[in-house]
């Protein structure tokens, strides 16, 4: 089964990510977010499949989250706008994000990429 590795080549966490798969021996297509922004349909499949709520698919230390205060957002719009403004701009999603069936890690955890996809 096919790995999609989903990051931001500039982001430390995403290049650990990578080094990790890299030493672990997985193949995976690689994306990045920021020239391939997630469109509306994926977030909502990925989102529903990684059992997270919407406000973890966030990058809350990224300089766009902050500036558009986005913090104060995610507590009272719909599901359907915080989705929209995910997919208006890849830089404000959370990453790595490692697609593999139906299975969806966001964030680099160590043990957890471990259990999940070895």
């Amino acid at each position: 089964m096919s790995v999609t590795f989903i990051q931001y080549p500039k982001c430390s966490t995403c290049r650990k990510a990578k080094k990790w798969l890299q030493d672990n021996n997985i193949e995976f297509n690689e994306r990045i977010i920021n020239e391939d922004n997630p469109k509306k349909e994926e977030l909502s499949k990925w989102i529903e499949n990684s059992g997270l709520p919407i406000s973890k698919f966030f990058n809350t230390s990224g300089r766009l989250y902050k500036e558009l205060n986005i913090k104060d957002k995610v507590k009272t719009a719909s599901s359907e706008e915080l989705i929209e403004l995910l997919a208006s701009d890849g830089m404000l999603v959370k990453r790595p994000i490692l697609l593999k069936g139906d299975l969806v890690l966001v964030g680099f955890k160590e043990d957890q990429w471990e259990e999940k996809i070895k």
